[in-house]
Protein backbone atom coordinates (compact mmCIF):
# COMPACT_ATOMS: atom_id res chain seq x y z
CA UNK A 1 0.00 0.00 0.00
CA UNK A 2 1.53 3.28 -1.34
CA UNK A 3 -0.50 5.35 1.38
CA UNK A 4 0.74 3.26 3.97
CA UNK A 5 4.00 3.31 3.51
CA UNK A 6 4.38 7.06 2.60
CA UNK A 7 2.93 7.47 6.27
CA UNK A 8 5.58 5.80 7.52
CA UNK A 9 7.73 7.95 5.59
CA UNK A 10 6.32 11.03 7.60
CA UNK A 11 6.45 9.07 10.65
CA UNK A 12 10.31 8.88 10.15
CA UNK A 13 10.60 12.27 9.20
CA UNK A 14 9.15 13.18 13.01
CA UNK A 15 11.98 10.70 14.50
CA UNK A 16 14.36 12.23 12.40
CA UNK A 17 13.56 15.62 13.51
CA UNK A 18 13.82 14.92 17.16
CA UNK A 19 13.55 10.99 18.87
CA UNK A 20 14.48 8.01 21.73
CA UNK A 21 15.63 6.05 26.06
CA UNK A 22 17.25 5.72 29.18
CA UNK A 23 21.49 4.45 30.32
CA UNK A 24 24.11 5.22 28.11
CA UNK A 25 24.45 5.10 24.42
CA UNK A 26 26.50 5.38 21.90
CA UNK A 27 26.79 7.42 17.82
CA UNK A 28 26.89 3.86 16.87
CA UNK A 29 24.06 2.69 18.82
CA UNK A 30 21.89 5.61 17.57
CA UNK A 31 22.46 5.29 14.06
CA UNK A 32 21.56 2.02 14.49
CA UNK A 33 18.08 2.59 16.13
CA UNK A 34 17.64 4.62 12.93
CA UNK A 35 18.52 1.94 10.48
CA UNK A 36 16.16 -0.52 12.68
CA UNK A 37 13.24 1.88 11.94
CA UNK A 38 13.37 2.60 8.73
CA UNK A 39 13.61 -1.56 7.76
CA UNK A 40 10.79 -1.81 10.08
CA UNK A 41 8.62 0.52 8.01
CA UNK A 42 9.57 -1.04 5.01
CA UNK A 43 12.09 1.66 3.90
CA UNK A 44 15.07 1.89 2.04
CA UNK A 45 17.79 3.63 3.85
CA UNK A 46 21.36 4.00 2.02
CA UNK A 47 23.80 6.61 2.62
CA UNK A 48 27.14 8.18 0.95
CA UNK A 49 29.25 7.11 3.59
CA UNK A 50 29.58 7.00 7.55
CA UNK A 51 32.51 6.70 9.45
CA UNK A 52 33.96 8.28 12.70
CA UNK A 53 35.90 12.04 12.94
CA UNK A 54 36.87 11.83 16.51
CA UNK A 55 33.82 11.30 18.86
CA UNK A 56 31.31 12.21 16.03
CA UNK A 57 30.03 9.68 14.19
CA UNK A 58 29.47 11.47 10.57
CA UNK A 59 26.67 10.36 8.02
CA UNK A 60 26.90 11.61 4.82
CA UNK A 61 24.28 11.36 2.00
CA UNK A 62 21.63 10.05 3.67
CA UNK A 63 19.16 9.00 1.43
CA UNK A 64 15.58 7.10 2.66
CA UNK A 65 13.15 6.23 -0.10
CA UNK A 66 9.63 4.86 0.71
CA UNK A 67 6.83 3.38 -1.85
CA UNK A 68 6.65 1.14 -4.41
CA UNK A 69 6.23 1.74 -8.33
CA UNK A 70 3.45 3.27 -8.17
CA UNK A 71 4.32 6.33 -5.89
CA UNK A 72 7.28 6.76 -3.79
CA UNK A 73 8.59 9.91 -1.07
CA UNK A 74 12.32 10.44 -1.00
CA UNK A 75 13.89 12.68 1.55
CA UNK A 76 17.79 13.31 1.19
CA UNK A 77 20.06 14.96 3.99
CA UNK A 78 23.61 16.08 3.29
CA UNK A 79 24.88 15.55 6.65
CA UNK A 80 24.22 13.99 10.01
CA UNK A 81 26.36 14.51 12.85
CA UNK A 82 26.38 11.92 16.18
CA UNK A 83 28.47 13.37 18.56
CA UNK A 84 29.17 11.67 21.97
CA UNK A 85 28.81 14.33 24.81
CA UNK A 86 31.23 11.82 27.63
CA UNK A 87 27.83 11.61 29.76
CA UNK A 88 26.27 8.59 27.99
CA UNK A 89 24.24 10.96 26.01
CA UNK A 90 24.67 11.60 22.02
CA UNK A 91 23.88 15.47 20.59
CA UNK A 92 22.39 14.57 17.23
CA UNK A 93 22.84 18.18 14.21
CA UNK A 94 21.47 17.26 10.81
CA UNK A 95 21.59 20.07 7.54
CA UNK A 96 19.45 22.54 8.51
CA UNK A 97 17.41 22.42 5.16
CA UNK A 98 16.69 18.83 3.26
CA UNK A 99 14.28 18.06 0.13
CA UNK A 100 11.42 15.41 0.51
CA UNK A 101 10.57 14.55 -3.00
CA UNK A 102 7.11 12.61 -3.74
CA UNK A 103 6.95 10.69 -7.29
CA UNK A 104 3.54 8.90 -8.41
CA UNK A 105 3.71 7.06 -11.61
CA UNK A 106 2.28 9.01 -14.90
CA UNK A 107 -0.61 7.23 -17.03
CA UNK A 108 0.41 5.06 -20.27
CA UNK A 109 2.82 7.41 -22.43
CA UNK A 110 3.54 10.31 -19.83
CA UNK A 111 5.89 11.30 -17.26
CA UNK A 112 5.85 10.75 -13.69
CA UNK A 113 4.46 13.32 -11.59
CA UNK A 114 7.31 14.59 -9.59
CA UNK A 115 6.55 17.06 -6.46
CA UNK A 116 9.06 18.87 -4.06
CA UNK A 117 8.88 20.41 -0.52
CA UNK A 118 11.88 21.75 1.45
CA UNK A 119 12.21 20.61 4.99
CA UNK A 120 13.50 23.52 7.33
CA UNK A 121 14.56 23.60 11.02
CA UNK A 122 17.63 25.77 11.67
CA UNK A 123 19.08 25.37 15.20
CA UNK A 124 17.31 22.57 16.16
CA UNK A 125 18.92 20.52 18.98
CA UNK A 126 18.41 17.06 19.39
CA UNK A 127 19.73 14.76 22.56
CA UNK A 128 18.94 11.15 22.49
CA UNK A 129 19.67 9.45 25.80
CA UNK A 130 19.08 6.42 28.07
CA UNK A 131 20.39 2.70 26.32
CA UNK A 132 20.46 0.76 23.05
CA UNK A 133 17.23 -1.39 24.31
CA UNK A 134 15.33 1.70 24.95
CA UNK A 135 16.29 5.36 23.76
CA UNK A 136 14.40 8.95 24.55
CA UNK A 137 14.79 11.74 21.80
CA UNK A 138 14.47 15.31 23.72
CA UNK A 139 14.47 18.10 20.70
CA UNK A 140 13.95 21.48 21.20
CA UNK A 141 13.89 24.09 18.22
CA UNK A 142 12.89 27.89 17.15
CA UNK A 143 10.90 26.97 13.95
CA UNK A 144 10.20 24.19 11.76
CA UNK A 145 9.36 25.37 7.95
CA UNK A 146 8.11 23.13 5.32
CA UNK A 147 7.69 24.80 2.17
CA UNK A 148 6.24 23.71 -1.20
CA UNK A 149 8.89 24.15 -4.43
CA UNK A 150 7.18 23.00 -7.55
CA UNK A 151 5.55 19.93 -9.08
CA UNK A 152 7.24 18.66 -13.03
CA UNK A 153 5.64 15.63 -15.26
CA UNK A 154 2.47 15.33 -16.21
CA UNK A 155 -0.22 17.50 -13.86
CA UNK A 156 2.25 20.49 -13.75
CA UNK A 157 0.32 22.32 -16.11
CA UNK A 158 -2.85 22.21 -13.33
CA UNK A 159 -0.33 23.85 -10.82
CA UNK A 160 -0.53 27.61 -10.19
CA UNK A 161 2.63 28.60 -11.44
CA UNK A 162 2.71 31.42 -8.49
CA UNK A 163 1.92 28.63 -6.19
CA UNK A 164 2.78 29.45 -2.44
CA UNK A 165 2.47 26.35 0.48
CA UNK A 166 4.16 26.64 3.53
CA UNK A 167 4.05 25.59 6.50
CA UNK A 168 5.88 26.94 9.96
CA UNK A 169 5.75 25.42 13.20
CA UNK A 170 7.16 27.98 16.31
CA UNK A 171 8.99 27.31 19.59
CA UNK A 172 8.79 23.45 19.14
CA UNK A 173 9.79 20.87 22.27
CA UNK A 174 9.27 17.70 22.99
CA UNK A 175 10.33 14.02 22.87
CA UNK A 176 10.33 10.20 21.86
CA UNK A 177 10.72 7.29 23.45
CA UNK A 178 12.04 4.22 20.96
CA UNK A 179 12.41 0.93 22.36
CA UNK A 180 12.87 -3.26 21.27
CA UNK A 181 13.91 -4.74 18.69
CA UNK A 182 13.67 -3.62 15.64
CA UNK A 183 11.22 -6.01 14.10
CA UNK A 184 8.43 -4.42 17.42
CA UNK A 185 9.00 -0.94 18.22
CA UNK A 186 7.44 0.74 21.31
CA UNK A 187 6.90 4.24 20.58
CA UNK A 188 5.75 6.98 22.66
CA UNK A 189 6.04 11.00 22.00
CA UNK A 190 5.38 14.08 23.66
CA UNK A 191 5.29 17.65 21.69
CA UNK A 192 4.65 21.15 22.04
CA UNK A 193 4.89 24.11 20.26
CA UNK A 194 3.58 28.18 20.11
CA UNK A 195 2.36 28.52 17.23
CA UNK A 196 1.06 26.48 13.75
CA UNK A 197 0.46 28.45 10.50
CA UNK A 198 0.08 27.34 7.08
CA UNK A 199 -0.38 29.53 3.99
CA UNK A 200 -1.82 28.64 0.43
CA UNK A 201 -1.47 31.47 -2.51
CA UNK A 202 -2.14 30.98 -6.30
CA UNK A 203 -3.96 31.62 -9.80
CA UNK A 204 -5.70 28.38 -11.14
CA UNK A 205 -4.62 28.07 -14.37
CA UNK A 206 -8.07 27.30 -15.83
CA UNK A 207 -10.26 30.42 -14.71
CA UNK A 208 -7.42 32.95 -13.47
CA UNK A 209 -9.14 32.97 -10.11
CA UNK A 210 -6.83 33.63 -7.32
CA UNK A 211 -6.84 32.59 -3.45
CA UNK A 212 -5.55 33.68 -0.63
CA UNK A 213 -5.61 31.83 2.70
CA UNK A 214 -3.74 31.18 5.79
CA UNK A 215 -4.93 29.15 8.94
CA UNK A 216 -3.07 29.97 12.16
CA UNK A 217 -3.12 27.68 15.25
CA UNK A 218 -1.97 28.75 18.64
CA UNK A 219 -0.26 26.69 21.73
CA UNK A 220 -0.09 23.09 20.04
CA UNK A 221 0.23 19.83 22.45
CA UNK A 222 0.12 16.24 21.40
CA UNK A 223 0.87 13.07 22.30
CA UNK A 224 0.97 9.63 20.81
CA UNK A 225 1.86 6.10 21.29
CA UNK A 226 2.59 3.20 18.96
CA UNK A 227 3.41 -0.39 18.37
CA UNK A 228 5.32 -1.29 15.13
CA UNK A 229 6.05 -4.83 13.29
CA UNK A 230 8.76 -6.37 11.47
CA UNK A 231 6.37 -5.68 7.73
CA UNK A 232 4.23 -2.57 7.61
CA UNK A 233 3.89 -2.84 4.01
CA UNK A 234 0.57 -4.46 4.33
CA UNK A 235 -1.66 -2.80 6.69
CA UNK A 236 -4.28 -5.64 6.98
CA UNK A 237 -1.55 -7.97 7.90
CA UNK A 238 0.46 -5.47 10.15
CA UNK A 239 -2.62 -4.73 11.98
CA UNK A 240 -3.16 -8.23 12.38
CA UNK A 241 0.53 -9.03 13.86
CA UNK A 242 0.47 -6.36 16.54
CA UNK A 243 0.48 -2.98 14.97
CA UNK A 244 -0.92 -0.14 17.10
CA UNK A 245 -0.92 3.44 17.06
CA UNK A 246 -2.98 6.37 19.02
CA UNK A 247 -2.42 9.81 19.71
CA UNK A 248 -4.36 12.74 20.80
CA UNK A 249 -3.59 16.57 19.49
CA UNK A 250 -5.01 19.83 20.54
CA UNK A 251 -5.08 24.00 20.19
CA UNK A 252 -5.81 26.45 22.54
CA UNK A 253 -6.94 28.81 19.99
CA UNK A 254 -7.18 29.04 15.79
CA UNK A 255 -8.04 31.40 12.96
CA UNK A 256 -8.75 31.13 9.32
CA UNK A 257 -8.68 33.94 6.48
CA UNK A 258 -9.24 33.17 2.20
CA UNK A 259 -10.25 35.63 0.09
CA UNK A 260 -11.06 34.35 -3.23
CA UNK A 261 -10.96 36.52 -6.44
CA UNK A 262 -12.60 35.52 -9.94
CA UNK A 263 -14.53 37.25 -12.71
CA UNK A 264 -17.69 37.83 -10.33
CA UNK A 265 -15.55 39.71 -7.45
CA UNK A 266 -14.27 39.15 -4.22
CA UNK A 267 -15.02 35.81 -1.81
CA UNK A 268 -14.47 36.61 1.59
CA UNK A 269 -14.32 33.76 4.57
CA UNK A 270 -13.23 34.20 8.25
CA UNK A 271 -13.42 32.13 11.31
CA UNK A 272 -11.84 31.79 14.86
CA UNK A 273 -12.31 28.92 17.64
CA UNK A 274 -11.28 29.21 21.40
CA UNK A 275 -9.94 25.77 21.31
CA UNK A 276 -10.32 22.33 20.09
CA UNK A 277 -8.65 19.09 19.71
CA UNK A 278 -8.65 15.69 17.72
CA UNK A 279 -7.56 11.69 19.03
CA UNK A 280 -7.15 8.73 17.05
CA UNK A 281 -7.01 5.21 17.46
CA UNK A 282 -5.94 2.11 15.33
CA UNK A 283 -5.66 -1.61 16.48
CA UNK A 284 -6.16 -4.66 15.34
CA UNK A 285 -9.99 -4.59 16.57
CA UNK A 286 -10.76 -1.16 15.59
CA UNK A 287 -10.64 2.14 14.06
CA UNK A 288 -11.60 5.45 15.86
CA UNK A 289 -11.73 8.93 15.45
CA UNK A 290 -12.73 12.01 16.87
CA UNK A 291 -12.49 16.03 17.60
CA UNK A 292 -13.88 19.10 18.84
CA UNK A 293 -14.05 22.49 18.81
CA UNK A 294 -15.02 25.33 21.07
CA UNK A 295 -16.67 28.88 20.70
CA UNK A 296 -16.45 28.76 17.23
CA UNK A 297 -17.50 32.04 15.01
CA UNK A 298 -17.57 32.29 10.84
CA UNK A 299 -18.48 35.05 8.77
CA UNK A 300 -18.60 34.94 4.80
CA UNK A 301 -19.32 37.55 1.85
CA UNK A 302 -19.20 37.36 -1.78
CA UNK A 303 -21.24 37.97 -4.56
CA UNK A 304 -23.28 34.83 -4.36
CA UNK A 305 -24.38 35.75 -1.14
CA UNK A 306 -27.61 37.74 -1.65
CA UNK A 307 -27.09 40.34 1.36
CA UNK A 308 -23.90 42.04 2.85
CA UNK A 309 -22.62 39.42 5.35
CA UNK A 310 -23.52 35.75 6.81
CA UNK A 311 -22.80 34.63 10.21
CA UNK A 312 -23.00 31.61 12.02
CA UNK A 313 -21.33 30.78 15.66
CA UNK A 314 -21.75 27.76 17.87
CA UNK A 315 -20.52 27.18 21.41
CA UNK A 316 -19.50 23.62 20.71
CA UNK A 317 -18.84 21.15 17.97
CA UNK A 318 -17.70 17.61 18.42
CA UNK A 319 -17.99 14.30 16.74
CA UNK A 320 -16.42 10.45 17.67
CA UNK A 321 -16.28 7.73 15.59
CA UNK A 322 -15.75 4.25 16.13
CA UNK A 323 -15.48 1.18 13.93
CA UNK A 324 -14.42 -2.46 14.19
CA UNK A 325 -11.95 -3.37 11.62
CA UNK A 326 -11.30 -6.98 11.84
CA UNK A 327 -13.17 -10.05 10.94
CA UNK A 328 -14.40 -12.11 14.28
CA UNK A 329 -16.85 -14.72 15.20
CA UNK A 330 -18.04 -12.27 17.91
CA UNK A 331 -19.63 -8.95 18.18
CA UNK A 332 -17.31 -5.97 18.26
CA UNK A 333 -18.34 -2.21 19.06
CA UNK A 334 -19.10 0.44 16.76
CA UNK A 335 -20.48 4.01 17.69
CA UNK A 336 -21.18 7.47 16.40
CA UNK A 337 -21.39 10.64 17.72
CA UNK A 338 -22.38 13.95 16.58
CA UNK A 339 -23.24 17.18 18.26
CA UNK A 340 -23.70 21.07 16.87
CA UNK A 341 -24.42 22.98 20.20
CA UNK A 342 -25.80 26.89 20.80
CA UNK A 343 -25.73 27.28 16.46
CA UNK A 344 -26.91 30.60 16.15
CA UNK A 345 -27.15 32.41 12.78
CA UNK A 346 -27.38 35.84 10.85
CA UNK A 347 -30.61 37.87 11.01
CA UNK A 348 -30.50 37.89 7.57
CA UNK A 349 -30.54 34.28 6.90
CA UNK A 350 -33.97 34.24 9.11
CA UNK A 351 -35.23 37.07 7.24
CA UNK A 352 -35.17 34.93 4.37
CA UNK A 353 -37.80 32.60 5.07
CA UNK A 354 -39.42 34.06 8.21
CA UNK A 355 -39.08 38.12 7.27
CA UNK A 356 -42.49 38.40 10.50
CA UNK A 357 -40.35 37.05 13.05
CA UNK A 358 -43.18 34.53 13.77
CA UNK A 359 -39.96 31.61 14.55
CA UNK A 360 -37.84 32.00 17.86
CA UNK A 361 -34.31 32.73 17.33
CA UNK A 362 -33.03 30.68 20.25
CA UNK A 363 -29.21 28.89 19.83
CA UNK A 364 -30.36 26.07 18.02
CA UNK A 365 -28.81 22.09 19.14
CA UNK A 366 -28.57 18.84 17.80
CA UNK A 367 -27.25 15.91 19.04
CA UNK A 368 -27.05 12.07 18.17
CA UNK A 369 -24.78 9.78 20.34
CA UNK A 370 -25.32 6.31 19.28
CA UNK A 371 -23.73 3.13 20.10
CA UNK A 372 -23.87 -0.67 19.48
CA UNK A 373 -22.28 -3.75 18.30
CA UNK A 374 -21.61 -5.70 14.90
CA UNK A 375 -19.79 -8.59 13.78
CA UNK A 376 -17.88 -8.34 10.51
CA UNK A 377 -17.35 -11.25 8.03
CA UNK A 378 -14.35 -9.36 6.22
CA UNK A 379 -11.35 -7.61 7.38
CA UNK A 380 -12.11 -3.83 5.92
CA UNK A 381 -8.42 -3.00 5.86
CA UNK A 382 -7.84 -5.99 3.33
CA UNK A 383 -8.27 -4.89 -0.36
CA UNK A 384 -8.14 -7.83 -1.91
CA UNK A 385 -11.61 -9.26 0.46
CA UNK A 386 -13.03 -6.00 0.29
CA UNK A 387 -13.57 -6.37 -3.38
CA UNK A 388 -14.44 -9.75 -3.32
CA UNK A 389 -17.54 -8.72 -1.30
CA UNK A 390 -19.46 -6.66 -3.85
CA UNK A 391 -22.11 -5.36 -3.07
CA UNK A 392 -22.91 -7.70 0.18
CA UNK A 393 -22.87 -6.62 3.57
CA UNK A 394 -19.37 -6.94 5.50
CA UNK A 395 -21.01 -7.92 8.30
CA UNK A 396 -24.07 -8.30 10.62
CA UNK A 397 -26.22 -5.84 12.64
CA UNK A 398 -26.55 -7.05 16.04
CA UNK A 399 -27.43 -3.99 18.63
CA UNK A 400 -27.73 -0.29 18.77
CA UNK A 401 -28.32 1.91 21.41
CA UNK A 402 -29.14 5.78 21.40
CA UNK A 403 -27.84 7.09 24.17
CA UNK A 404 -28.92 10.29 23.50
CA UNK A 405 -30.64 12.36 20.89
CA UNK A 406 -31.81 15.62 20.81
CA UNK A 407 -33.10 18.86 18.08
CA UNK A 408 -33.40 22.32 19.20
CA UNK A 409 -34.48 24.55 16.74
CA UNK A 410 -37.23 27.55 16.30
CA UNK A 411 -39.08 27.00 19.61
CA UNK A 412 -39.08 23.17 19.77
CA UNK A 413 -37.05 20.75 21.61
CA UNK A 414 -37.02 16.68 20.63
CA UNK A 415 -35.14 14.42 22.25
CA UNK A 416 -34.81 10.55 22.85
CA UNK A 417 -33.08 7.67 23.74
CA UNK A 418 -33.34 3.97 22.98
CA UNK A 419 -32.17 -0.04 22.28
CA UNK A 420 -32.72 -2.52 19.97
CA UNK A 421 -31.35 -5.70 19.29
CA UNK A 422 -31.32 -7.89 15.79
CA UNK A 423 -31.79 -11.40 14.48
CA UNK A 424 -29.86 -11.71 11.45
CA UNK A 425 -31.51 -14.75 10.78
CA UNK A 426 -34.69 -12.77 9.48
CA UNK A 427 -34.50 -10.50 6.83
CA UNK A 428 -37.81 -10.80 5.61
CA UNK A 429 -40.32 -8.92 7.80
CA UNK A 430 -38.23 -5.54 7.62
CA UNK A 431 -37.50 -6.32 3.94
CA UNK A 432 -33.71 -6.85 3.67
CA UNK A 433 -33.27 -5.57 7.04
CA UNK A 434 -32.41 -7.44 10.07
CA UNK A 435 -35.71 -7.52 12.21
CA UNK A 436 -35.11 -5.57 15.06
CA UNK A 437 -36.23 -6.14 19.14
CA UNK A 438 -36.18 -3.47 21.51
CA UNK A 439 -37.89 0.49 22.45
CA UNK A 440 -37.31 4.14 21.25
CA UNK A 441 -38.72 6.97 23.90
CA UNK A 442 -39.43 9.87 21.96
CA UNK A 443 -40.62 13.40 23.68
CA UNK A 444 -41.36 16.71 21.80
CA UNK A 445 -41.91 20.25 23.19
CA UNK A 446 -43.31 23.26 20.95
CA UNK A 447 -43.57 20.44 18.43
CA UNK A 448 -47.66 21.81 17.46
CA UNK A 449 -46.61 25.45 18.19
CA UNK A 450 -43.88 25.19 15.46
CA UNK A 451 -46.07 23.48 12.85
CA UNK A 452 -48.81 25.99 13.12
CA UNK A 453 -46.57 28.80 12.15
CA UNK A 454 -45.24 27.03 10.02
CA UNK A 455 -48.44 27.01 7.90
CA UNK A 456 -49.42 30.64 9.33
CA UNK A 457 -45.98 31.33 7.56
CA UNK A 458 -47.44 29.59 4.15
CA UNK A 459 -44.12 27.35 4.14
CA UNK A 460 -46.04 23.92 4.36
CA UNK A 461 -49.32 24.32 2.31
CA UNK A 462 -52.39 23.10 5.02
CA UNK A 463 -53.69 20.11 3.05
CA UNK A 464 -49.74 18.83 3.97
CA UNK A 465 -50.17 20.08 7.53
CA UNK A 466 -53.22 18.11 7.92
CA UNK A 467 -51.56 14.80 7.26
CA UNK A 468 -48.51 15.41 8.96
CA UNK A 469 -50.61 16.07 12.22
CA UNK A 470 -52.43 13.01 11.44
CA UNK A 471 -49.28 10.66 11.33
CA UNK A 472 -48.17 12.72 14.25
CA UNK A 473 -50.87 11.87 15.82
CA UNK A 474 -50.44 8.02 15.29
CA UNK A 475 -46.94 8.25 17.05
CA UNK A 476 -47.49 10.43 19.75
CA UNK A 477 -49.68 11.19 22.52
CA UNK A 478 -50.38 14.52 24.34
CA UNK A 479 -48.83 14.86 28.39
CA UNK A 480 -51.60 16.08 30.15
CA UNK A 481 -51.11 18.92 32.02
CA UNK A 482 -47.71 19.95 30.34
CA UNK A 483 -48.56 22.64 27.29
CA UNK A 484 -47.78 21.35 23.80
CA UNK A 485 -45.82 18.33 25.21
CA UNK A 486 -45.91 14.79 22.92
CA UNK A 487 -44.32 11.64 24.00
CA UNK A 488 -44.29 8.71 21.79
CA UNK A 489 -42.93 4.88 22.85
CA UNK A 490 -41.90 3.09 19.28
CA UNK A 491 -41.88 -0.61 20.28
CA UNK A 492 -40.99 -3.34 17.84
CA UNK A 493 -41.24 -6.83 19.72
CA UNK A 494 -42.24 -10.60 18.40
CA UNK A 495 -41.66 -9.21 14.84
CA UNK A 496 -44.11 -6.34 14.90
CA UNK A 497 -44.49 -2.88 15.75
CA UNK A 498 -46.31 -0.68 17.95
CA UNK A 499 -46.65 2.95 18.64
CA UNK A 500 -47.65 3.88 21.81
CA UNK A 501 -49.46 0.20 22.64
CA UNK A 502 -50.76 0.29 19.21
CA UNK A 503 -49.80 -1.85 16.78
CA UNK A 504 -48.66 -0.26 13.65
CA UNK A 505 -47.43 -3.60 11.66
Amino acid sequence: MAQWKFMCTTAFVALVAGNAALADVTPEEVWANWKDMATSAGETLTVASEGRDGDTLVVSGFKLVSGDTTADATITIDQIDLTDNGDGSVDVTLSNSYPLVIRAAGEVGKPDVTTKVSISHPDLTITVSGSAAEMRYDFEGPSLLVKFEGVEGADATEVPNDLVAELVMTALSGNYIVAGAADAKAISSSMSADSLSMVIKGTNPEDQSKIDAKIDLSALTGTSTAKTVADMADLAAALKAGLTAEGNFAYAAATMNMLVTDAKGDTKLSSSASGGEINFAMDASRLSYGGAARDVSATMSGPEIPFPQLNLAYKEGAFNFLMPVSKSDKPADFGLMLKLAGLTVSEEIWSMFDPGKQLARDPMTLVIDTKGTATLNVDLMDEASMTALGDDAPGELNSLNVSALQLTAAGADITGSGALTFDNTDMTTYEGFPAPTGTVSLKGVGVNGLLDKLMAMGLVPEDQMMGARMMLGMFAKVVEGEPDTMTSTLEFKDKHFFANGMQLQ
